[in-house]
């Protein structure tokens, strides 16, 4: 893992190699005027690691993925990430006057390579799409899309921002086994910000708690994929999490007067 140092007059962010994480964090802080949304953080994800980040709106969540991916370097604190990363958002931000494949190897260097393009558009399952242009493709096929541009990267960490936010349910479930799909083939690192319990738990080995500019609980998935919602597990963890968020589930079994 190779990498190279970036500094601005208040932090050092460093990518450096490391054969045990592929994010290492020390000490992270960030301030939007007098507010410190991330307040010394410290957070290691291993290579090949899937990490869920649940956490209350505004809690520094999108922050903290910004400035992984290099988005944000304002920061105090040391953070260390490979040099390949990609990152998907909730909006895919295609550009709709070039065609499919085009946003797919957008900003590589050299020519743009249409094989290169249709090999990864091939494993998001859009073949026949190669060609269209980013205006007829439906909301879950522009993300497939938007998926694809960050695996021809071939990262070592994917940073994945509510990528299915603005998906409808069953989208969101096909979506959702997709990057389960292309995590186990490619084996990258992956940083996912989401607000769903258990879409985190069904798709992570560990998922953080963001409270107070800090990780404040985690919890590790030792469960085979794929993952049934009802395992008592996940049951077990489910009811964890939403309580660590301040959510009190309603008890299912208490009798109605």
């Amino acid at each position: 893992m190779t990498g190279v140092t970036a500094t601005t007059e208040s932090h050092t962010t460093e990518t450096q190699t490391s054969e045990t994480a592929a994010v290492s964090i020390r000490g992270l802080s960030k301030v939007f005027g007098d507010r410190a949304v991330i307040d010394g953080l410290d957070l290691d994800i291993r290579p090949g690691e899937f990490v869920a980040l649940l956490g209350r709106s505004g809690c520094g969540k999108s922050t903290l993925l910004r400035i992984l991916a290099g988005l944000d370097s304002e920061i105090d604190g040391l953070a260390t990430v490979p040099r390949r990363r990609a990152v998907a958002f909730q909006a895919p931000r295609l550009m709709p006057w070039k065609r499919v494949w085009h946003n797919v190897v957008l900003g590589l260097p050299g020519r743009p390579d249409r094989a290169l393009a249709q090999r990864y558009l091939d494993e998001v399952g859009l073949s026949a799409k190669t060609t269209v242009w980013p205006k007829t493709l439906s909301g879950g096929e522009a993300q497939r899309v938007s998926l694809a541009r960050a695996l021809v990267r071939e990262p070592e960490l994917l940073l994945l921002d509510e990528p299915f936010g603005a998906l409808d349910a069953l989208t969101r479930v096909k979506a959702q086994q997709l990057v389960a799909d292309l995590w186990a083939r490619h084996r990258c690192a992956v940083l996912l910000v989401t607000h769903d319990v258990e879409e985190a738990l069904l798709l992570a080995d560990r998922v953080l708690v963001m409270d107070g500019g800090v990780i404040a609980h985690e919890v590790t998935v030792a469960l085979p994929r794929p993952r049934p919602i009802d395992h008592p597990t996940l049951v077990r963890l489910r009811t964890e999490l939403l309580g660590r968020l301040g959510i009190v589930e309603p008890d299912r079994h208490a009798s109605v007067d």
